[in-house]
């Protein structure tokens, strides 16, 4: 018999991974969705919408809906701004809080979470917080390195036409990657224009 498992889902892409490769090892996850960190609310309803249609027709995989507590995400994430690792301890610890609780609830004995999958996520600290608050709770942390199935996970989102969101869900982290979307650009151009200038010197030397 498959192990019963609460999986926290940060999104439908990052799930696809984690439920295969958890269901091999012989557990049957069933997800929980708490995500107050997304904003705006478009774009957590968008979110939650992929995963749920990925779930239901694909993934035959129940989806737990629990709180989505934004004030409190205002109050205990939002107030570090721009510090990435305080914030997202933070962030991590008000959506595994949730998680735990939920899974505590409904008799699960083991939890894990989705958001080992992304390389862009502090993995260290999102353990850390994961082991934490599963001891707390009684719970058994699944912890486990899912980053390196990242690339096949984006491969099978494409494949299935599921919407992939740019960045990982707060106005803060929605700023951090335009910045850098902007700065990849920018050194683009700068190394065609240098590439460009290459040559024409080149051609001057002849």
């Amino acid at each position: 018999m498959p192990t019963p498992l609460l999986l926290h889902a940060c999104c439908g892409p990052c799930s696809l991974e984690p439920l295969r490769l958890l269901r091999e090892e012989g557990f049957e996850p069933t997800i929980c969705w708490t995500n107050p960190n997304i904003q705006p609310l478009a774009e957590h309803d968008l979110r939650l919408r992929t995963l749920l249609d990925w779930a239901r027709d694909v993934a035959r995989v129940e989806v737990i809906v629990a709180a989505d507590d934004r004030a409190a995400w205002e109050r205990g994430a939002a107030p570090a701004g721009f510090d990435r690792e305080r914030r997202c301890r933070a962030c991590y610890a008000i959506r595994l809080a949730e998680s735990c609780r939920v899974a505590s609830e409904r008799g699960f004995e083991h939890i894990s979470t989705t958001l080992a999958v992304s390389p862009y996520q502090l993995f260290e600290t999102c353990n850390e917080v994961l082991v934490a608050l599963a001891e707390r709770h009684g719970l058994i942390p699944v912890v486990r390195d899912f980053r390196p199935q990242y690339p096949e996970a984006t491969r099978r989102s494409r494949e299935l036409g599921m919407y992939r969101q740019n960045y990982c869900g707060c106005r803060f982290s929605a700023a951090e990657a335009a910045i850098e979307r902007h700065e990849r650009r920018d050194a683009r151009k700068a190394a065609k224009k240098a590439v460009r200038a290459a040559m024409a010197a080149e051609g001057s030397a002849r």
